[in-house]
């Protein structure tokens, strides 16, 4: 009895043995991890505005001036525009990159951030190509426009399709486009954050985003251009644009268009 307990417990210590050899041992996973506030998110942004000068910008001194560490534009009564006029910043001519920049405009203002543009012969200081829009009225304020191009590629809370011939589709949603306007600021501060990588165009202000464009029109989309901000035409106004912080990121080619 007692040497057939102990072979009983003898197989048992075997099996159990066996089977714990045999169970497959887990994956050890990672640790589980969240994105975090950026904070400053300061890091590649360099200077392209020294406000004290235009060095590095072309303009018309009819309708731009430094003032106080700001470049300002301005339309006066005496001075009414017949065509948009543009600061434009001959720095380089950017492919991908984050742009971020702060304006202030007047209640009756127009202006607007233009990237991967061309300078047309005339007027002078004229930009065709994608821009960031703003208005102090803020009906516009987020938009992704094209000047002198496709006009409207996507309006605050868009996220759009860019196609050939023309033609936009709505993909998505960022949110009402009236309940987005409340958190741009009237006559105040604001920044503006262009994200700009391939053929996807990325509006943020306030650390909001505004509007997206996927853009699949290859005799369109413009791969690189001039940075440039605006003077509408219309009323007298003023805009004011300060620390300018432009960040050069590796180019990514967009995919082929089927």
């Amino acid at each position: 009895m007692k040497l057939s307990f102990l072979r009983s417990r003898s197989a048992g210590a075997v099996v159990g043995l066996a089977a714990a050899l045999i169970v497959p041992c887990a994956p050890v996973r990672a640790a589980q991890s969240y994105p975090e506030p950026a904070g400053a998110d300061s890091a590649g942004f360099v200077p392209i505005f020294d406000g004290k000068t235009l060095t590095g910008w072309d303009a018309d001194p009819k309708y731009w001036r430094i003032e106080d560490g700001m470049l300002v534009g301005f339309v006066t009564p005496e001075t009414l525009l017949k065509a948009n006029t543009f600061a434009i910043w001959r720095g380089g001519v950017p492919a991908d990159f984050e742009l971020k920049v702060e304006y202030r405009i007047s209640a009756a203002g127009n202006s607007g951030i233009n990237y991967r543009s061309v300078e047309i012969p005339t007027p002078a200081f004229a930009l065709k190509g994608y821009q960031c829009d703003i208005d102090g009225a803020i009906r516009h304020t987020g938009n992704n426009y094209e000047e002198r191009g496709r006009t409207f590629l996507a309006v605050r809370g868009q996220i759009t399709r860019a196609m050939p011939e023309a033609k936009r589709a709505i993909i998505g949603s960022l949110g009402d486009k009236d309940a987005l306007a409340t958190l741009v600021k009237k006559d105040d501060w604001n920044q503006v954050h262009l994200i700009i990588r391939g053929n996807v165009c990325t509006h943020l202000v306030n650390g909001q985003v505004m509007s997206v464009v996927v853009d699949e029109d290859p005799a369109a989309r413009m791969a690189s251009g001039l940075i440039g901000v605006q003077v509408h035409v219309g009323p007298p106004m003023k805009v004011e644009y300060r620390n300018f912080l432009l960040k050069t990121l590796p180019v990514i080619a967009p995919a082929p268009t089927k």
